[in-house]
C-alpha cells in the first residue's frame, strides 16, 4: 500500500510541476543546444526545454517525504542515502545544464571536472553504506547464488567506484533520443521495487516506486515528440539511482542485466572511438552511440523507445529470477 502511495504522489506531483516547470525554463530560454555532428534531423530539436529532470527529482522527494515517513520513524535512512548519493550526481548535472546554457553551447563542465565529482560522490556513498552495515565486502553473482565473499574493501571500493561512476554515465548517454533514457529507466525501477519487496525492503521499494512514478509522468512530456529534455540533471541522477539501489540491496551484478542497453550504448560509444582511431578515420558504426547508429538505419525514434524499453523490461524479468534467492524469503 506504501509503494502505491509513492508511485502515485511522485506521478502526481511530477505532473503538475510539469504544468508550471516547462513554460518557465521556455521564458527563461532554457533551450537544449543540440550537437553539430550528430543526425540533421535533430537539428529541429533545437532551443527544446532541458533540465526537466528537475520535475521528477522533486516529486520523488516529495513521495519520500510523504510515502518513507514510517520508514524514517523505526530509524531507517537507507532510502534517504540513496536519493541523496543520486541527489548530488543531479546537482553535478544542473551545474554541467546550466554551463552549456550560459555559454548557449553544447559543452558544459569538462570531462576531469566530471569525473572527479563523480569519483568523490562515489566513495562518499560506499564509505557510508559500508559504516550503517548496509553493504559488505562480498560479491553476490546472480543466477548462481553464490557470492565471492572476503574481498579486501579498497578492492572493492574501487570497483564500486567503477561501476558507480561508469553507470552513471551509460545512463547520460543513453539520453540522446525522446523518451529512451526515461522509458529504459522505468522498468529498471520497477524491478527495483519487486526486489526491494520480495527481500522485505520497504525503505527502497518506497524509494523505487516513487522513481517509477517519477518517471512515469515525465514520459507525458518527453515522449516523442519531446515538449522537454531531462538534461544532464535528470540522466545523472537516474544514473545515480541506478546504481545507488543496486548496491543499497546489494546486488551490484545486476546492473549489467537490466541495464543491457546502458552498456551497449557505452560500449557503442567506445567502440567507435577505438575502431577510428586504429584505422585512421574509419567508423564501426554509422554513428555513435547506438541509437543514432539505428536512427541513421530507419529506426524511427518510436521504434528505437518501444524495442529498448520492452528488451529492458524482459531483462529486468530474467533478472529478478535471478537475484530472488539473495535473501530468505
Amino acid at each position: 500500500m506504501t509503494c502505491i502511495l509513492s508511485f502515485i504522489v511522485a506521478f502526481g506531483v511530477a505532473a503538475i510541476v510539469g504544468q508550471i516547470l516547462i513554460p518557465l525554463l521556455r521564458k527563461w530560454k532554457a533551450g537544449q543546444s543540440i550537437r553539430e555532428d550528430g543526425p540533421t534531423w535533430h537539428m529541429s530539436k533545437q532551443g527544446t526545454p532541458t533540465m526537466g529532470g528537475l520535475m521528477f527529482i522533486l516529486a520523488i522527494g516529495v513521495a519520500l517525504a510523504l510515502a518513507g515517513w514510517e520508514e524514517l520513524r523505526r530509524g531507517n535512512w537507507n532510502h534517504w542515502y540513496v536519493f541523496l548519493f543520486a541527489l548530488v550526481f543531479g546537482a553535478i548535472g544542473f551545474i554541467d545544464d546550466f554551463q552549456k546554457l550560459r555559454h548557449h553551447a553544447n559543452e558544459g563542465l569538462t570531462a576531469p571536472q566530471k569525473f572527479l565529482l563523480q569519483l568523490a560522490a562515489a566513495i562518499v556513498f560506499t564509505t557510508l553504506l559500508r559504516r550503517e552495515g548496509y553493504l559488505t565486502p562480498d560479491l553476490y553473482i546472480p543466477f548462481l547464488n553464490v557470492e565471492i565473499v572476503g574481498i579486501p574493501w579498497v578492492v572493492f571500493m574501487v570497483f564500486a567506484a567503477f561501476v558507480m561512476v561508469g553507470t552513471v554515465n551509460a545512463v547520460n548517454l543513453t539520453d540522446g533520443i525522446d523518451g529512451l533514457a526515461t522509458g529504459v529507466t522505468l522498468p529498471v525501477a520497477l524491478f527495483y521495487m519487486a526486489v526491494s519487496a520480495w527481500f522485505g525492503r520497504t525503505d527502497l521499494a518506497v524509494l523505487s516506486a516513487a522513481l517509477a512514478g517519477g518517471l512515469a509522468a515525465f514520459l507525458i512530456y518527453n515522449f516523442h515528440p519531446a515538449k522537454v529534455f531531462m538534461g544532464d540533471t535528470g540522466s545523472l541522477f537516474l544514473g545515480g539511482m541506478v546504481c545507488g539501489l543496486a548496491f543499497a540491496l546489494d546486488i551490484p551484478l545486476v546492473i549489467p542485466i537490466i541495464g543491457l542497453v546502458y552498456v551497449a550504448e557505452v560500449l557503442s560509444d567506445i567502440i567507435q572511438v577505438v575502431y577510428f582511431k586504429k584505422t585512421g578515420g574509419k567508423r564501426f558504426f554509422r554513428m555513435a552511440p547506438l541509437h543514432h547508429h539505428l536512427e541513421m538505419g530507419g529506426w524511427s525514434e518510436t521504434k528505437l523507445f518501444c524495442v529498448f524499453s520492452g528488451a529492458t523490461l524482459l531483462l529486468c524479468g530474467l533478472a529478478f529470477l535471478g537475484v530472488m534467492d539473495r535473501y530468505p524469503v
